[in-house]
């Protein structure tokens, strides 16, 4: 049996570079084909995997192919022009797939999502999946606002999935992914459409530890076996040996992953699940959730009060409308804005207390060139001094950052890059660790939000305490992309079985918020 956690062709094909920030551009992607890695070809051009020389023809009916052909290839041109924005009109002509050209929400929803990420797609397609094959199957409705995904947390940020951590929730989950994701075309294909690909790169996860933290990763490593991780322990003369680049001088020991760990293209997975889900029914439509109708009574005593959430208002893009959508049940899986998302009109304060933790904590990624840098054997490297970087594609590029201290964060009102932090904070770690970066050359960058829970960095997964239909599905702090699959299907057995079955998750409840025992999570980057 292949193992997914082995390379099968070569590493970096495309890499992350046609992703929307991680290449410096938007996201390139048409309706039905999802992402467009290179570009389309310009009409005329000589068609994939042809060998650039000249269709030869006989006979008169020659000139009769190269008209049609010519037809043909003008109207294609002027569908994807039709569908890509223009810059004459006051809103933009192109439509994401999947979304019907009536920005109107349904009237009435049994499931609202409340966020058009990975997560929120991931739950949208676990619904269904779970439900069976109903004659009159479960209505469910996705809500983004961004239907761009030009501040999307998915699509902005670096792409890994990894077994080190240390709770085990967290490598439960991970587990379940890398699983979901081996197997992705049997679980989120669709029929007559090209085959997934994530564009795996299997090259693990290596965490140094310096001599204080070192018995803290022994005792760490130990515990991801006994969960079923796949993960070595590395002294620093046999990391040298197997990382001859690497500068080991203050390292004690490193643990690296060595199945089922390395890095893919998240625009991709966020694509397929959306696909997916869409061909099984889901509704999805662009617009905020910006207010809640509940059924609280304003008289009853505060400690004894609940109430079910009965509409949400969604409100129009670039409009003043909003529409009224009832509905049974809620799932907040608004990413860094889920803790706003309990802060809207319509929600009466004394059910919403205590807040939920999770706010947007804005990141910068650099990418950089470096030719004589870590070849294809190039790890996901966490230094000692918290600053990573990792292989993007071939050719000695290169992309890595690090997240502030507590002191040091930016403003998360926008998503603009302080290249001053990579010069003085990132890259002298980075050159200390491999010599060889002391001559890089900056490429580009981008900036992009952790949903981050400040209570103890953790997703909080499961049933508001006192909103008696809201689930909440939030606060990954930079692990929901790796963590979508299984936080989704978690979120979908507890609405349609009423309990989980595949991964016990409680734990990750609301209830540790209440009681003030906080779930550490010692392996966020």
């Amino acid at each position: 049996m292949l193992r997914w956690g082995r390379a099968l062709r070569p590493p970096g094909l495309g890499g992350l570079g046609g992703l929307g920030g991680l290449g410096g551009g938007a996201p390139g992607w048409t309706p039905g084909h999802g992402r467009i890695p290179g570009g389309a070809p310009e009409p005329g051009g000589i068609p994939a995997g042809g060998s650039g020389r000249p269709l030869r023809t006989t006979g008169p009916r020659s000139s009769d192919f190269f008209g049609e052909l010519g037809q043909t290839l003008e109207r294609m041109a002027q569908t994807l022009r039709d569908q890509l924005p223009s810059p004459g009109r006051g809103k933009p002509g192109w439509i994401p797939p999947g979304t019907h050209p009536d920005p109107r929400p349904p009237d009435e929803a049994d499931v609202v999502v409340v966020g058009g990420g990975v997560v929120g797609w991931s739950v949208a397609y676990w619904l269904k999946v779970l439900e069976g094959r109903r004659r009159h199957g479960m209505k469910v409705l996705v809500v983004e606002r961004d239907p761009m995904y030009s501040r999307a947390s998915t699509v902005l940020s670096a792409g890994g999935i990894r077994q080190q951590f240390s709770l085990r929730e967290n490598i439960l989950m991970s587990r379940f992914s890398a699983s979901f994701l081996r197997d992705i075309n049997e679980h989120l294909g669709v029929p007559n459409e090209p085959p997934i690909d994530i564009q795996f790169q299997p090259s693990g996860y290596l965490f140094l530890a310096s001599p204080q933290n070192a018995a803290a990763l022994e005792a760490t490593v130990q515990f991801q076996r006994d969960e079923g991780a796949q993960v070595t322990l590395l002294s620093p003369t046999q990391l040298k040996t197997k990382f001859p680049w690497m500068n080991t001088e203050d390292v004690a020991v490193a643990s690296y992953g060595l199945e089922d760990e390395g890095w893919f293209d998240p625009w991709t997975l966020l694509n397929a699940f959306r696909r997916k889900a869409i061909s099984l029914g889901v509704e999805s439509c662009s617009g905020e959730v910006r207010a809640f109708v509940t059924s609280a009574n304003p008289t009853m005593p505060p400690a004894q009060s609940s109430a079910r959430i009965r509409y949400v208002h969604v409100h129009m893009p670039d409009s003043l409308e909003y529409q009224p959508v009832a509905c049974a049940v809620v799932v907040n899986a608004a990413g860094a804005w889920a803790g706003k998302l309990l802060e809207a009109d319509g929600l009466p304060r004394v059910l919403c207390r205590p807040s939920l933790p999770i706010q947007p904590r804005k990141r910068y990624v650099f990418t950089w060139h470096c030719p004589n840098g870590p070849g294809l054997s190039c790890p996901f490297l966490i230094d000692t001094s918290g600053a990573y970087f990792r292989r993007d594609g071939f050719a000695g590029n290169y992309l890595g950052g690090m997240s502030p201290t507590e002191e040091e964060e930016p403003d998360p009102s926008d998503l603009s890059v302080d290249h001053d932090y990579f010069q003085e904070q990132i890259w002298p770690r980075l050159a200390r660790r491999v010599p060889a970066f002391e001559s890089l050359r900056v490429g580009g960058s981008w900036a992009g939000y952790y949903d981050y829970n400040t209570f103890d960095q953790n997703g909080v997964l499961g049933p508001h305490p006192r909103l008696e239909n809201m689930i909440l599905a939030a606060g990954f702090s930079g692990h929901g992309l790796q963590h979508a699959p299984a936080a989704g299907r978690a979120v979908a057995e507890l609405l349609i079985k009423g309990r989980y079955e595949t991964l016990d998750l409680r734990r990750l409840g609301w209830d540790r918020l209440v009681d003030g025992e906080p779930l550490k999570e010692h392996g966020v980057v």
